[in-house]
């Protein structure tokens, strides 16, 4: 793996750091890395790899480019929306550095081709929204005995380790069972801002290099806590949990399992905004009800600060958070549609009210923003 004339120039501000220097980028060169996810984690973590010169670079993702994704996904463009997430990601790659070799997987990831994808990579990066590809991208790690540097974003707030079973502890060491479904809101429903990913990501990509060149303090058996509204970093020190059923000594998880079923939740943070044929009503339709003689009550489980982007006009508003606590407010005997943003948080809150006996209830499919698209152009969608 010599490197050639243009790339000693390319390198060169590397190959001036004693730490790194010409073997240390010729180890770079032949290193792989897989990046399971291409959004916001993603985009800085690949960007940053392939300006650095490691010579292999797998992209997993099935999705597509879209213009919700620009804010923060930034190895994406305008002129990629609508294009696979892994090719417009690996035509930026190549064209920031194209001396290296971009491998691409648009399918998703799962436990049937897991081991498959992983096994010629040195690094796993974790780049993913979603806890059932958290638990499968831990496991496939400790399996093939790989170090997997995670990351995960929410709002203002970040996180970030190194899992190494071999050295330390894995993720399951730290979080042996996955939160209640619907107890942690995903980036689509909470927010994130912009550039928080990129300051994760980079740190992601760092430790990345750092464990290829064999260099520095790794974070394993540490977790790194960023704020970004106080700028604040904190540490927080991990240690292998004996009981840990993947990587304890008596583990009982051997093989990589169901991890939809385990955490019971999709694995994407795409909003289906459908509680079912039987539980649903389509905006038209609603907009139809409306103008009967007896129309239902709309039950808006948005947050108060959402209803500033669009609104519609007469909805009671109860957050999904405190309806719960709210549920006497309800008329129970009244026709009642459930809305929000996209149809997800409608969802659960329909659960919790057919469980708490209303009977006369609907979810908005596809929400308030289905209802801008096939009913009122005028509102915006978010």
């Amino acid at each position: 793996m010599e490197l050639t004339r243009d790339e000693i120039l390319r390198y060169s501000r590397h190959l001036l750091i004693p730490e790194v220097g010409l073997t240390g980028q010729q180890k770079l060169k032949q290193s792989s890395v897989l990046v399971i996810g291409t959004g916001g984690l993603g985009s800085p973590v690949s960007l940053y790899l392939a300006a650095a010169g490691v010579g292999r670079i797998g992209l997993v993702d099935y999705d597509v480019v879209d213009s919700t994704n620009l804010q923060r996904q930034i190895v994406h463009g305008t002129s990629t929306v609508g294009t696979l997430k892994v090719e417009s990601a690996r035509k930026r790659l190549l064209d920031l550095n194209p001396t290296i070799q971009v491998d691409t997987y648009n399918t998703p990831f799962t436990s049937a081709n897991a081991m498959e994808i992983v096994a010629p990579y040195d690094v796993i990066i974790d780049c993913t929204d979603n806890f059932p590809t958290r638990y499968l991208s831990n496991d496939v790690a400790v399996f093939l005995g790989k170090p997997n540097v995670y990351g995960s974003i929410f709002r203002f707030d970040g996180q970030t380790s190194v899992f190494y079973a071999q050295k330390g502890p894995c993720y399951r060491c730290l979080f042996p069972e996955p939160p209640p479904p619907g107890l942690v809101p995903t980036c689509a429903e909470g927010g994130v801002l912009g550039i928080l990913p990129g300051t994760i990501g980079t740190i992601q990509a760092t430790e990345a290099l750092k464990l290829l060149l064999g260099i520095g303090d790794v974070l394993i058996g540490k977790l790194l806590l960023y704020n970004a509204l106080d700028m604040s970093f904190d540490f927080v020190n991990l240690r292998k949990n004996p009981k840990c059923r993947v990587c304890g000594p008596n583990a009982d998880i051997t093989t990589l399992i169901d991890y939809e079923e385990f955490c019971g939740v999709p694995g994407h943070d795409h909003e289906s905004g459908s509680a079912g044929v039987d539980w649903d009503i389509s905006a038209p339709e609603l907009a139809a009800r409306l103008q009967s003689a007896n129309p239902p009550l709309l039950l808006d489980v948005r947050e108060p600060h959402e209803l500033q982007i669009s609104a519609l006009p007469g909805a009671l508003n109860i957050p999904l958070g405190t309806l719960a606590a709210r549920l006497s407010e309800l008329d129970s005997a009244r026709e009642m549609v459930v809305l929000c943003k996209a149809g997800t948080r409608s969802t659960r809150a329909l659960e919790l009210l057919v469980s708490a006996g209303f009977k006369r209830i609907k979810n908005l499919k596809g929400g308030i923003n289905a209802w801008a698209r096939e009913v009122d152009s005028s509102l915006p969608i978010y």
